[in-house]
Order: structure tokens, then C-alpha cells, then sequence
């Protein structure tokens, strides 16, 4: 949809109000003995899980380094406004942090915009490297082949169902679809059956940013064709790939769940702050049958959270995605996760450094993932019961490592994303066709990949 004047004018405010706010953020006029540490705050004021650890972490540093200072700077924003308003940060030495929260579909990116500064010296002599596993070390390394950031874990996705939904629409308490067909008769029925309650969300447009691409539309895309190949990166032949019936399929999906009334309201579906809603209204409310998401949701439902849910693993069941048509494997998953990188303008880099390394002690990493309801990416943790046993979910979504698939993270992917939003979101509120949608996607495709594209 086509911004108006007003929206645009409202949009260049906010952008130049942020710029401003963070121009006391950097490092620049820092004292080499203050590091400071940049990352997303959580929109939902109750949800405290990141500032509560680090505001550990930064005790434990100012104690373990005597003299030297922790400064932490949160940034409270959308994933989208996020990245936004990190990139504004990263560009000057007098805006960069020393260390910064980063998004791994974002990191080629910023490496290719001169952002963020190589770890390997530090690597080398760090012998707690040796513990991160292989895939997790890929998703931080750039094309260059230089490793620029430490992940702090992983994630994927299935299927969340409500039980309770499921009893009053007759549907079984142990669920588990074999096709996409399944699941969007799942919907229907719950749609007849239980009035009042939202059959289906996946999460779609412009407003929720990456969510919609990669846990709505790559959950689907994913799941297609044979599984031998990327969908939407061809790697020998380094192109991305347009014209593919895969992709008009996942389209397909998306248009499906918000023309038949399965999924929310598209004024909902397209609230930036929808997400937040789902979490910690619908889900513990049973207002919501089935969520396609991740495996991250239960740190919104512990104790202190503000949406405590002591029940939720006996209301709630799991599923994995099926493929499209219960073709082998049978199950699709998608894995990011995030990790901490040392801005190329930093003025305290090795400083920074040291703060990961106090962040990512064997304990101190086994604390983060237990309380953010993280996959552990240090082979230590995840072969520690305590990491294993601490909360009912964590071996369903660990157990989707095998079968699970990555972004292709090129520096182009970014726009790549915001081209396949924009896909669902003119399915989504009926302004195009399936086959005009990926037709402006293949377009759109062509533009943000200089013509790097290879047709299906």
C-alpha cells in the first residue's frame, strides 16, 4: 500500500528523532575503561528477560575486572525499527557501542557496509570457541570467510495448539498434521466449531518484519519440492531464484488463512505489536487454536514475566510443520538466532570482547538459554541435563535441529525479505492475486539483487 504524505512526513520525524536519541549512545567520547553494550529491549514492558541477565553479566564483569564500567543501552523497538535504528548507530564512531546485539540474517549486511569488526585474532585465543558447534559458527562468518560475531543460541519452529481449543472443536490432544492440507482443516473446523477463538496465525507483511518472512512464509517455502534444495538461493549457481511455483504455492497458503477467515483480522495480522498480543493475550486466554512459531515463546509465560502461565505446557501441544504434501522428511523447521559483534567503530573493542567472554562461560550461557528459552549452541550445554530438563519444550525443538534450514544470509537478503513481506501482505489483504504477487516479487527480486536471479 502506498504511503500518504502525512505517513511519510511522520516517518522522516521518527527517523530523525531516533538518530538523535542515539548520538549520545557511542563510544566515541567513552572512557577506555566503560564498555558499552547495545541490544533490543523487549517492546513489552513486562518481558525483562534480556535486561535482567546482562544486568547480571554486568556485575559479574565490573567484578571479575576491577575499575572497568558496564554500560548497557537498550534499545526498545520493533525487530524492524530495530535493525534501523542499529544501522544509524554503527555508521559513526561517535554513535557505535562497543557491542551490539545482531540479528544473523542481518550480519552480511553490515559486513558488507564496513559495520563490524572481524573476531578471528580474538577467536584464536579463546580455547570456549572450540565448544561452539559447527552450524552456529557458519551463521556468523561472513562471505570473506572471517567470523564476525559469537552466537548466544539458536532457535526453530513448529506448530503451537491449544488443547483446550482442540477438545471443544473434537480435534486430537496429540495432533500432528501430515500435510498442509492438515493443517488448514485443523482451522477450518476450529473456525465452525469454537466461535470466538482464532483458528490459525501466521504471521504475515510489512509490519512484522522478518517474522513474517521467515516464520510464515519460509515455514511454508521450506517445506516444498523435495527438500534437496534452498528455495529461494541457488547456490552454485549464486543467484536467487524467481518464477518458482514454490513459491506461489507458499503465497497460496498465506492468501488461504486470511481469505477463508482462519486467521486473524488483517487489521490484527498487520499490527507491528501483534506478536506481543499473541504471547501474552490469545495463547494463555485460549483465544487462539493453532500459532505457527518459535520455540523461544515460554520465556513470556515464567515467573516475574508479567504473563505468568504456570499451565501452559499442560494447555498448550506441539507439533512439527509438515511439508506440503507429507513429502520426505515430513517436517520443515527454520533456525536463526543472534549474536553479539563488535561494531568496526567501537573505541573499546577489546574491552568488548572481554565482556563476551564473561557472557559466555559455560554457566553463564546455560542461565541465558534456560531463561530465554533458547537452544544451546555450546555442545557443553547441551549435553548438560540441567540445560535438558529445565523446561517441558526444549527437547521438541532441539529434536528439530536435524531437520531444520537457515536464511541464505547474503548481504542482499534483507531486501530479499522485505520484497517477500510485501508478497503476503497484498495476498493477505486481497489487494493482488497469487500470480501478481509473485510476479511483483520477481521484479522486486531482480532490483534488490542487481539482476541476479536465475528463473524457475
Amino acid at each position: 500500500m502506498r504511503p500518504t504524505a502525512v505517513s511519510i512526513l511522520a516517518l522522516a520525524l521518527v527517523t530523525t528523532a531516533a538518530t538523535a536519541s542515539l548520538t549520545s549512545c557511542g563510544s566515541g567520547s567513552s572512557s577506555p575503561d566503560t564498555v558499552k553494550v547495545s541490544f533490543k529491549e523487549s517492546m513489552d514492558n513486562s518481558v525483562k528477560v534480556t535486561d535482567n541477565y546482562l544486568a547480571d553479566i554486568k556485575k559479574q564483569f565490573e567484578k571479575e575486572y576491577p575499575g572497568k564500567k558496564v554500560e548497557l543501552v537498550p534499545v526498545k523497538a520493533s525487530d524492524a525499527d530495530y535493525y534501523t535504528k542499529l544501522e544509524q548507530m554503527l555508521r559513526s564512531p561517535r554513535t557505535a557501542p562497543d557491542l551490539v546485539y545482531e540479528d544473523t540474517f542481518l550480519i552480511n549486511s553490515d559486513i558488507t557496509s564496513g559495520y563490524l569488526k572481524p573476531l578471528d585474532a580474538y577467536l584464536a585465543k579463546w580455547g570456549d570457541w572450540a565448544q561452539f558447534i559447527d552450524t552456529a559458527k557458519t551463521a556468523a562468518k561472513g562471505e570473506d570467510g572471517k567470523t564476525y560475531g559469537v552466537p548466544d543460541g539458536t532457535d526453530t519452529r513448529g506448530l503451537w495448539f491449544d488443547k483446550r481449543v482442540f477438545a471443544k472443536a473434537g480435534l486430537p490432544a496429540d495432533w500432528q498434521p501430515k500435510s498442509w492440507d492438515d493443517v488448514l482443516a485443523a482451522a477450518r473446523t476450529i473456525r465452525n466449531k469454537v466461535p470466538g477463538v482464532t483458528p490459525l496465525n501466521v504471521y504475515t507483511g510489512k509490519p512484522a518484519g522478518e517474522t513474517a518472512s521467515m516464520q510464515g512464509f519460509e515455514m511454508l517455502l521450506y517445506g516444498t519440492g523435495d527438500g534437496t534444495g534452498d528455495p529461494l538461493y541457488d547456490k552454485a549457481g549464486k543467484k536467487w531464484i524467481a518464477g518458482s511455483q514454490a513459491f506461489k504455492d507458499a503465497l497460496s497458503f498465506v492468501g488461504t488463512v486470511y481469505k477463508e477467515k482462519l486467521g486473524p483480522d488483517v487489521s490484527d495480522a498487520l499490527d507491528p505489536n501483534y506478536r506481543n498480543t499473541v504471547w501474552g493475550e490469545l495463547m494463555p486466554q485460549g483465544r487462539l487454536g493453532i500459532n505457527l512459531d518459535g520455540s523461544w515463546l515460554p520465556q513470556s509465560w515464567g515467573r516475574g514475566s508479567g504473563h505468568e502461565w504456570p499451565d501452559w505446557s499442560k494447555e498448550l501441544g506441539l507439533a512439527y510443520m509438515p511439508t506440503q504434501h507429507g513429502q520426505a522428511p515430513g517436517k520443515v523447521s527454520m533456525s536463526g538466532g543472534w549474536t553479539w559483534a563488535v561494531p568496526a567503530k567501537a573505541g573499546n573493542p577489546d574491552l568488548a570482547f572481554d565482556f563476551i567472554k564473561t557472557m559466555q562461560t559455560k554457566a553463564n550461557a546455560e542461565k541465558w538459554y534456560i531463561a530465554n528459552s533458547g537452544i544451546a549452541v555450546r555442545k557443553d550445554v547441551a549435553s548438560d541435563p540441567s540445560y535438558t530438563s529445565a523446561q517441558p519444550s526444549i527437547g521438541f525443538f532441539t529434536d528439530l535441529v536435524a531437520s531444520t534450514h537457515y536464511r541464505p544470509a547474503y548481504s542482499a537478503y534483507p531486501k530479499v525479505s522485505t520484497a517477500i513481506q510485501e508478497a503476503m501482505e497484498s495476498v493477505t489483504t486481497g489487494d493482488a492475486s497469487v500470480d501478481k504477487a509473485a510476479s511483483q516479487y520477481d521484479s522486486a527480486l531482480k532490483d534488490v539483487t542487481d539482476g541476479q536471479v536465475v528463473t524457475r
